[in-house]
C-alpha cells in the first residue's frame, strides 16, 4: 500500500516540473519574439532614415555605427555633404528659374507709365497692385483666381512688377524673377538721388535720352495737360527749378519723418510733391515728358475741389493756396516754427495804415474827427510770400487809328508801391484806408505776382499792360528802411522763372520761361512742348507770376543778356 502510493506520489512530482519547463520555455519564446519585433522596427526606422536623409540630418548607418562611419569617411579623404536646414511657415525658396526666365523678351517698356494713380484697372483697389510689363495695365494680387493671374493665362503676359514692393514676377507659375537688366523699370517706377547727384544738378548741360529716342535736359521736362490744369503745371513747373526747394524734395529722407496727426491727409501733398519732382529731375525717363496726374488728384482732395483738373483757375490763387499747404504739411505754423517754405520764400514788411472819414463828411468834421486816436496812423509787422504788383489802370477807348494801344509800364514804376513813401487808398463796404508798405527783409527767392484781373459783380476784366523789366540785375536796396539795409549784404536779383498768362480770362492759357541753370539758355514750356527762347523775347510777354533769385557774393553772372 505504501509502495503503490509512493508510485502514485512520484508521477504527479514529474507532471508539476513538466508544467513549469513549458511556462518558461513560452516565457522565453515571448520575450524572444519582443526582441525580434524590437529590431523589426528598429530596422524600418534606420531605413526610412536612409530614404530622408535631409530632413532627418542622420547618419543613415544606424546610431551604433554612425561615429564609426563617419571617422572611416574622414579617415578617407570623403566629406560629408551638409544637410539643409528645415524651414517652416511661408517660406519662398529661390527658385533655379529665377535667374532664367524665359519671357523677359516679352517686356514692352514703350507702354510703360508709371504716372498714373496705382489702382487695379478692373476692381479699382490700391492695395497689392501689379504691373503687367508687356501692356503695362495694373491688376490686382498674383494668387490664383487673382486678377493679375486671370490675366496672365488669358493673355500669355508673364512678367508682372509689384508696385510697393518693386519685385518682379512671372505668373501663372509665381516665381520671383531676379534679373540685373530690370533695373532700370525699378528706377523709372521710383527714381533715387545721392547727395553728389544732386549738387551737382545745377553744374550739367548734359542731355539725356528716353528709351523712345528723344532727348531733353532733366528739369526742363513737359507736363501733360489733362484737361484744364496747364495753370496749376506752369506753378508747379517755376517750383521745380527753385534749387533749395527742388534739392530738399529730391531726398525723400528729409520729410519721411515728420509726425502728423491720425487721418490728416495734407501730408499726401508733400509726398505726391516729392514724386513728381524726382520724376522731373529723373536723367533715365522712358519718356520726355511726366504726367502730374498723382500730384493734381492730391491737389483735388487737399483743396477740397477749390482747385480741379477739369476746370481752368488761377496761378495766383494756386501758388498761395500751394505753398501755405505745404509748409502746413510740413510741420510749420504762422510765427514760430519754420520750414524749408519759409526759409526759401518769405520776407517780411511794415504796413502803416490810416483810417480815413467817410468823403461825404463836412471838412470841419473831417478835420475833427482826423485829431481822433481811431484816425492815427498805425504800423505793424508783417511776413509775406510774395509781392503783388498793382498795374495803371488800361485805357478804356481807341486812338485815333482805331486801334487799341498796348500800355507799358517799368518794372521799378510798380515797385514804388513798396518804398515807403508811396502811399495807396483801400475801400471796403464801409470804411476807406490809406496804407503804405516797406520792406524790412528780402528772401533769397523773391516772387512777384503781377495783379492783371480785376473781379465785379459781373465779369473778370484782365489787364493786357506789359510789364518791361530787365532779366537780371534788379537792385531792391532802396525799397529797403535804412536801418535794416545794412543787414542785407546783397539786394541784386536774377529772373529765374516767368509764368505768363496769354488770352482772355476765363479762357486763356498758361506758359512759363524757367531758366536751365547748368547751360545758362532760357526754355519756354507749355504743356508737352519745349523750346528754347532769347532772353530778349521773354520781356514782351504779358507776364502774371514771376520768381527772382538773390544773387549772392561768389556767384557770377552767367545768364548773358
Amino acid at each position: 500500500m505504501s509502495s503503490r502510493g509512493k508510485r502514485d506520489r512520484e508521477p504527479r512530482v514529474s507532471s508539476s516540473s513538466s508544467s513549469s519547463s513549458s511556462l518558461s520555455s513560452s516565457r522565453s519564446r515571448r520575450t524572444g519574439e519582443a526582441e525580434r519585433a524590437r529590431g523589426r522596427r528598429e530596422a524600418e526606422r534606420v531605413r526610412r532614415e536612409a530614404e530622408l536623409p535631409s530632413r532627418t540630418g542622420r547618419d543613415t548607418s544606424g546610431p551604433a555605427g554612425s561615429g564609426r562611419g563617419k571617422r572611416q569617411r574622414d579617415s578617407e579623404g570623403e566629406s560629408e555633404p551638409e544637410p539643409e536646414p528645415v524651414r517652416y511657415g511661408r517660406f519662398d525658396p529661390e527658385d533655379q528659374r529665377s535667374r532664367h526666365c524665359p519671357y523677359l523678351d516679352t517686356i514692352n517698356k514703350s507702354v510703360l507709365d508709371f504716372d498714373f494713380e496705382k489702382l487695379c484697372s478692373i476692381s479699382l483697389s490700391h492695395i497689392n497692385v501689379y504691373a503687367c510689363l508687356v501692356c503695362g495695365k495694373y491688376f490686382q494680387g498674383r494668387g490664383l483666381k487673382s486678377h493679375a493671374y486671370i490675366h496672365s493665362v488669358q493673355f500669355s503676359h508673364h512678367v508682372f512688377l509689384n508696385l510697393h514692393t518693386l519685385k518682379f514676377y512671372c505668373l501663372p507659375d509665381n516665381y520671383e524673377i531676379i534679373d540685373s537688366s530690370l533695373e532700370d523699370i525699378t528706377y523709372v517706377l521710383k527714381p533715387t538721388f545721392t547727395a553728389q547727384q544732386i549738387a551737382n544738378l545745377d553744374k550739367q548741360a548734359k542731355l539725356s535720352r528716353a528709351y523712345d529716342g528723344t532727348t531733353y535736359l532733366p528739369g526742363i521736362v513737359g507736363l501733360n495737360n489733362i484737361k484744364a490744369n496747364d495753370y496749376a503745371n506752369a506753378v508747379l513747373q517755376a517750383l521745380s527749378n527753385v534749387p533749395p526747394l527742388r534739392n530738399y524734395f529730391l531726398e525723400e529722407e528729409n520729410y519721411k519723418g515728420i509726425q502728423r496727426p491720425p487721418g490728416d491727409i495734407m501730408f499726401l501733398l508733400v509726398q505726391r510733391f516729392g514724386e513728381l519732382m524726382r520724376k522731373l529731375w529723373n536723367p533715365r525717363n522712358f519718356k520726355a515728358h511726366v504726367s502730374p496726374h498723382e500730384m493734381l488728384q492730391a491737389v483735388v482732395l487737399c483743396s477740397k475741389k477749390n482747385f480741379q483738373i477739369t476746370k481752368q483757375g488761377d496761378g495766383v490763387d494756386f501758388l498761395s493756396w500751394f505753398l501755405n499747404a505745404l509748409h502746413s504739411a510740413l510741420g510749420g505754423t504762422k510765427k514760430k516754427k519754420k520750414t524749408i517754405i519759409t526759409d526759401v520764400f518769405q520776407g517780411s514788411m511794415r504796413i502803416f495804415t490810416k483810417k480815413l472819414p467817410h468823403p461825404d463828411l463836412p471838412a470841419e468834421e473831417k478835420a475833427q474827427l482826423l485829431q481822433n486816436a481811431e484816425y492815427q496812423e498805425t504800423m505793424v509787422e508783417s511776413t509775406f510770400m510774395y509781392l503783388t504788383l498793382d498795374l495803371p489802370t488800361a485805357p478804356l477807348y481807341k486812338d485815333e487809328k482805331e486801334q487799341l494801344i498796348i500800355p507799358q509800364v517799368p518794372l521799378f514804376s510798380i515797385l514804388a508801391k513798396f518804398n515807403g513813401a508811396t502811399e495807396k487808398e483801400y475801400k471796403t463796404y464801409k470804411e476807406n484806408f490809406l496804407k503804405r508798405f516797406q520792406l524790412t527783409k528780402l528772401p533769397p527767392y523773391l516772387i512777384f505776382c503781377i495783379k492783371r484781373f480785376t473781379k465785379n459783380n459781373f465779369f473778370v476784366e484782365k489787364n493786357p499792360t506789359i510789364v518791361n523789366f530787365p532779366i537780371t540785375n534788379v537792385d531792391l536796396r532802396e525799397y529797403l528802411s535804412e536801418e535794416v539795409q545794412a543787414a542785407h549784404a546783397n539786394t541784386t536779383y536774377d529772373l529765374i522763372a516767368n509764368i505768363v498768362h496769354d488770352g482772355k480770362p476765363s479762357e486763356g492759357s498758361y506758359r512759363i520761361h524757367v531758366l536751365h541753370h547748368g547751360t545758362g539758355k532760357w526754355y519756354e514750356l507749355q504743356d508737352l512742348q519745349v523750346t528754347d527762347i532769347l532772353p530778349q523775347m521773354i520781356t514782351l510777354s504779358e507776364a502774371y507770376i514771376q520768381i527772382w533769385k538773390r544773387r549772392e557774393e561768389d556767384e557770377t553772372n552767367q545768364q548773358g543778356a
